[in-house]
């Protein structure tokens, strides 16, 4: 299945991160044949005094992670966050604007009321001094001319700062989200301290305009061969949240633990979930549990994507059931790492019935589009039986209105309709996905080579598998999701997937440890134009984002090819640990 850090270096402004226009040029934010209040005007004038005398920004508009498509820096703009400030928004966006508040609070201690505004049309997030005027109308002007919505997309935002205040735009509020993140990023590193901290809340004044370059942006968490409680996963949300990650992929049933309930099948979790690696208690979701995980995902505009691997990885579907084991047998529970062994019976209709009971239940609970059926190293199926086996759970999937996703290996299968294939390959020559692509298939991109985020970081990481080779944050970053199989058009790349298999990942901290810094890297290849992909820009804007992951207590791996700044520090976790962790 599939250290001391160096010392900071000066880059030049980095970006997605190339200026349109000189920064001279970017007007205050504006409404068409809206004048500006007298009294916001003083504002800015006093705001822009005040900037002068307090110096530049902390962070530059352009330290963006993921990058962003457009960057223009305004240095006379800067806006300092101060206790009378207000959130202002539409409708709409106020859940949004909840969360930012939240996010604010408690390092700065302000109070950032939430307000609604009666503005239409695209959403507006506005944070500004309460007695500032908010302008009306429902289109902000860029520097080049209007702002094109229909552009932006689903998940584009506008951002504007100027000496008078914040202002997102958006078409939806997950546009808003992505830009509220980005907001996050442009403050101090200590906004992500959990207590009260003086400093001050400056914001690098300017315009930023971005969109996603793919839809699917992605990262899997195994909880099958070791279990995680349901606030594990939540924290690993609000990683991928924070990096505009849009897609949770949840591995949840394998050899070693089936880690949700089904009501029709009761066994699977209480018998087939009571193991994991090593020989832990493991533990399994309830429905309330997973209804729980996928509406924190909802909220942050991330969407769960559930697993159920077949025809292979079932050992401990085959404890739970043994009438669907080839030779109706149980086979004795399973909690080492090998693969490839165990496998549903392919020929029997009982099977088909569990298939069926399973996949209907689990997309019932998930209101996303997807639902992912594995298929991946089943070596004990014949190829005939696979095939056959495949097709029919294909149909199943869709009987109950979810897209099929599955390992590259389904490849061959007959196509259905909207079918996406995640490739995992280390060789991007793969003729058998290219064909499934003419087809019709699509391909979420996890090369087990760059993006799988269970490979060690270098031969001394003291966690991690290296099949695949070492995956450090550079070599995480060097390569093109575009282009990287051969014979597969670009439009045919729905997006990016990092996975992090657990069979040596125990803890909350271990899950961190192995995410950052590769995280980010893989975020920006699905978020970022390429023509933003620049390694020496990289890993400067990556190295900013240490303090942040250091106050706010996430574990990372101290990379030496970072110029962490000096207030990075982390604790790297060692092993052995016990591999076990409490049951919901």
């Amino acid at each position: 299945m599939p250290t001391n850090p160096a010392a900071p270096e000066t880059e030049p402004e980095p970006s997605g991160t190339r200026p349109t226009s000189p920064s001279s040029d970017v007007p205050a934010v504006s409404l068409p044949g809206v004048p500006a209040p007298a009294a916001e005007l003083a504002r800015a004038a006093a705001g822009r005094a005040a900037g002068a005398l307090a110096g530049p920004a902390p962070v530059r508009l352009g330290d963006v992670v993921p990058a962003p498509e457009q960057v223009l820096p305004d240095p006379a703009g800067h806006f300092t966050l101060s206790a009378d400030a207000v959130l202002q928004v539409s409708a709409a966006g106020r859940d949004v604007a909840e969360q930012l508040a939240g996010w604010l609070r408690p390092a700065t201690g302000f109070p950032l009321p939430v307000a609604d505004t009666a503005e239409g049309g695209p959403l507006t997030l506005t944070l500004s001094p309460a007695d500032a005027a908010v302008p009306s109308g429902a289109v902000a002007t860029a520097a080049s001319g209007p702002v094109d919505h229909a552009r932006l997309g689903d998940e584009g935002y506008r951002l504007d700062v100027t000496a008078g205040g914040v202002r997102i735009t958006a078409v939806t509020p997950a546009g808003l989200f992505r830009g509220a993140q980005t907001l996050r990023q442009l403050l101090p590193a200590p906004i992500e301290s959990p207590t009260v901290t003086a400093a001050r809340w400056a914001v690098p004044g300017g315009t930023i305009v971005d969109r996603p370059r793919f839809a699917y942006r992605g990262a899997m968490l195994d909880v099958a061969r070791h279990f995680f409680p349901v606030e594990d996963v939540l924290r690993v949300v609000d990683h991928l949240a924070r990096y505009k990650l849009n897609h949770l992929h949840l591995h949840l049933t394998d050899d070693q633990g089936w880690r949700i309930a089904v009501d029709s099948w009761p066994r699977l979790a209480e018998v087939g979930g009571a193991t994991e690696v090593g020989g832990g208690t493991g533990g399994w979701y309830t429905r309330d549990d997973y209804r729980r995980i996928v509406a924190y995902a909802a909220r942050r505009h991330v969407t769960v994507v559930p697993e159920i691997d077949l025809p292979g990885h079932t050992n401990a579907a085959l404890v739970a059931y043994p009438e669907l084991a080839p030779g109706k047998v149980a086979p004795p529970p399973y909690t080492g790492t090998e693969v490839g062994f165990s496998f549903v019976d392919p020929a029997d209709e009982r099977t088909y019935a569990f298939v069926a009971d399973v996949v209907g239940e689990v997309a019932a609970l998930t209101p996303g589009p997807w639902l992912h059926l594995g298929g991946d190293e089943a070596f004990k199926v014949p190829a005939d039986s696979y095939r056959t086996f495949v097709e029919r759970a294909q149909r199943l999937v869709a009987a109950t209105g979810k897209t099929v996703v599955g390992w590259h290996q389904l490849a061959p299968a007959e196509h259905v309709d909207g079918r996406v294939l995640q490739w995992w390959g280390t060789n991007g020559d793969d003729p058998e996905t290219a064909d499934a692509v003419r087809r019709g298939a699509r391909l979420i991109l996890s090369p087990g080579n760059h993006a799988y985020l269970d490979m060690k970081y270098a031969p001394d990481t003291p966690i991690g598998n290296d099949w695949a080779g070492l995956i450090d944050v550079r070599r995480a970053y060097e390569w093109d999701p575009a282009t990287h199989v051969r014979g597969v058009p670009a439009e045919a790349v729905l997006g990016v997937e990092a996975p992090l298999w657990t069979e040596t990942v125990t803890s909350r901290a271990e899950i961190e440890f192995m995410l950052f810094p590769r995280l980010p890297a893989i975020a920006e290849l699905g978020w970022s134009p390429r023509e933003t992909h620049d390694w020496p820009r990289f890993r400067s804007r990556l190295a900013a984002q240490g303090p942040r992951w250091t106050i706010a207590g996430i574990t990372f791996h101290p990379s030496p090819k970072i110029p962490w700044p000096p207030t990075t520090s982390t604790q790297i976790p060692t092993q052995p640990t016990p591999h076990t962790t409490p049951t919901p």
